[in-house]
């Protein structure tokens, strides 16, 4: 397994990284993702290490913390070999103090995820969602104090928008606070919208990708073609309006250049997806989840090869849409174009 350097810091990353959103998995999304108990995480784990991912990456609104209660049983004994990614932010009750990214949040955030987790440091904790009533400040000074003390290594964000990543990355250079080195984005063949401002933002300032949902909420998995009803037992028939949404007919146009691939490569369409992702610019890591060894081994296939230059083509080309917005004529115009070259 390769490691990347996790955008410009010292940190060094798999190639690969494991979502940890299956374990003790209930309600109706995170119990559609899956439902491993401490004994099948362990062993999910083992076959991680075996292949060099050690990057677990959870939340505490998975399951309303099953998820990090979970993976600090699967993990205990070993926690030196490992590299803990947890989340913070998004709501997890209905009181006032519940949510978001306040000084007494961030606080008891950590230190309930510290327990659950069952270890004294977080080596990355990722603010899941911008929270614009608390300013910035306040936020980039609390996780400053959290580094210190030793409980956190290193800081990112999840789903900001490219004005809340910059913002906040000038505030920490002006004030000499920890910058974000991480990004949890959605990226997929069938979601290209992080390489409009995020990818570039990213390779500007170092921020690297971790990449959530690489098969489009579970719609490259091969199982979904043109001129074919859902498969019966998709979790797609539960969790679909929780997702990104998709275009059928992008969708099929996407599948179709990804089942011509797999023909040449005799890999799976998964596989390819990933690869796919692993040779984009600013990719730290690409987040694989499974409910059982089965399809973890399948997804730990994505590595040790790589797609073809024509290959990447045709599939770049299957997955183009048009860029919103006033990105679109930086991709039509030459004259935009020149003084403009696109990241991708």
């Amino acid at each position: 397994m390769d490691s990347r350097r996790l955008g410009s810091s010292g940190l060094k990353v798999p190639a690969l990284s494991f979502g940890a959103g299956t374990f003790g998995g209930s309600g109706p999304l995170f119990g559609a993702w899956g439902n491993s108990d401490a004994r099948e995480a362990r062993r999910l784990i083992d076959i991680c290490l075996e292949a060099g991912v050690n990057l677990f990456d959870t939340a505490d609104v998975y399951s309303n913390g099953a998820s990090e209660q979970v993976l600090g049983e699967a993990i205990k004994g070993r926690r030196d070999a490992v590299l803990i990614s947890t989340k913070i932010a998004l709501p997890t009750g209905d009181g006032p103090a519940d949510y978001g990214s306040s000084r007494s949040r961030l606080i008891r955030s950590v230190e309930e995820a510290l327990k659950r987790l069952g270890t004294d440091y977080i080596d990355l904790l990722q603010l899941h969602a911008f929270d614009a009533g608390t300013p910035i400040e306040e936020v980039l000074s609390t996780l400053d104090e959290l580094v210190r003390a030793g409980k956190l290594r290193y800081v990112g964000v999840s789903n900001f928008s490219g004005w809340q990543v910059m913002k906040s990355l000038g505030l920490a250079d002006r004030h000499g606070y920890p910058r974000y080195v991480a990004h949890q984005v959605y990226y997929s063949l069938v979601g290209r919208d992080y390489e409009w401002e995020l990818m570039p933002l990213g390779l500007d300032q170092g921020v690297g990708a971790l990449v959530w949902s690489p098969l489009g909420w579970g719609r490259l998995t091969g199982k979904i073609r043109r001129g074919q009803p859902l498969p019966e037992k998709s979790r797609l028939h539960d969790t679909a309006s929780f997702g990104p949404p998709v275009a059928d007919e992008h969708l099929y146009r996407v599948v179709d250049a990804l089942d011509a691939v797999a023909e040449e490569t005799g890999k799976t369409v998964p596989q390819i997806a990933i690869n796919w992702l692993l040779q984009r610019p600013t990719v730290s890591s690409v987040i694989i989840g499974a409910r059982n060894e089965e399809q973890l081994r399948q997804n730990l296939g994505a590595v040790g090869w790589n797609l073809t230059p024509e290959q990447m083509r045709k599939l770049d080309a299957a997955s183009e849409v048009t860029a919103p917005y006033p990105y679109f004529p930086y991709r039509r115009q030459e004259g935009f174009a020149r003084l403009n070259p696109p990241a991708v």
